[in-house]
């Protein structure tokens, strides 16, 4: 495989490396991403973002494999990354960025790029849960550990999220739980599992086990999912800052829609090919 030139981006320390397969088609084996994703041997990510030529209407389409090789519906943090680079080489105001999660409209405001992330959905069958599975937004569970969690409110935001509202954070183990919970069998598709601590209505400190990927320092989805819910059970105001370990996020509500908003840096660039990569030696700004 030829090498080919990538980025290597961030939002809130939630990292990607984004490679442009508009002009010639690409697809990693799973392998080839899992080496490049280790963090002691390869450029070390949580996701990888391919843009790759869009279906009628949009701008681009961004497919989004974990770093353990498996792609995955929607990345919130990747979508303004990757609308970045669309913003800068287009003229309109704003971008449309299809995915497997449906399409994201995207524009330049301050403290970053805002993405129209679309309508939650808090059906069982939408996020999906399992058959029998009990309320989605009261769900509760009986295994040791899990029970002591309290009950989940779950969404599917582009992709599933279960989030626990807790006393504190500080309580919470979340790399015994969060794995537990993200395979868990009430969860077909898995699921990425948050646990939040109310400051107020209109703002939440969480953390994140992402699925797929693990603790991360920021997920773009899961502050989405977690100011839905907040909302739909009466817990949150229509406008959220979601604190992560990585930074803050802003979510709206207003329309039913979610609308994020929050920064996004190139941290450097190189060429990459089958589970091998360069690094260019002049960082790019931005």
């Amino acid at each position: 495989m030829p090498m080919i030139p990538f980025r290597k981006m961030n939002g809130l320390g939630n990292d990607f490396v984004v490679v442009d397969a508009r002009s010639h088609p690409y697809t990693p084996s799973t392998e080839g991403v899992r080496a490049l994703g280790d963090r002691a041997a390869g450029i070390g990510f949580d996701q990888f973002i391919i843009i790759a030529p869009p279906p009628a209407g949009e701008t681009a389409l961004m497919r989004i494999i974990n770093s353990d090789g498996g792609e995955v519906e929607s990345c919130g943090n990747a979508a303004r990354c990757v609308a970045a680079i669309l913003l800068d080489e287009q003229s309109a105001p704003e971008v449309t960025i299809a995915s497997a999660g449906g399409p994201m409209r995207a524009w330049r405001a301050p403290g970053g790029i805002s993405v129209d992330m679309g309508t939650p959905r808090f059906a069982a069958a939408d996020i999906p849960l399992a058959a029998g599975a009990g309320d989605p937004q009261a769900l509760t569970f009986d295994e040791p550990l899990l029970a002591d969690l309290g009950p989940a409110a779950c969404a599917n935001v582009g992709n599933p999220h279960a989030v626990f509202f807790v006393p504190s954070l500080d309580a919470v183990p979340l790399g015994v739980v969060g794995p537990m919970l993200e395979h868990h069998p009430v969860f077909p598709a898995r699921a990425n599992i948050s646990f939040v601590e109310v400051e107020g209505p209109a703002r939440v400190r969480a953390v994140v086990h992402e699925r797929g990927v693990g603790p991360t320092r920021a997920c773009g989805t899961a502050a989405c999912a977690i100011a839905a819910v907040g909302h739909h059970i009466g817990r949150l105001a229509e406008e959220v800052v979601v604190e992560l370990p990585g930074g803050p996020l802003t979510i709206g509500l207003a329309g039913g829609r979610i609308v994020m908003t929050g920064p996004y840096e190139i941290d450097w660039t190189g060429m990459l090919g089958e589970g091998v990569f360069t690094r260019d030696p002049e960082p790019i700004k931005g």
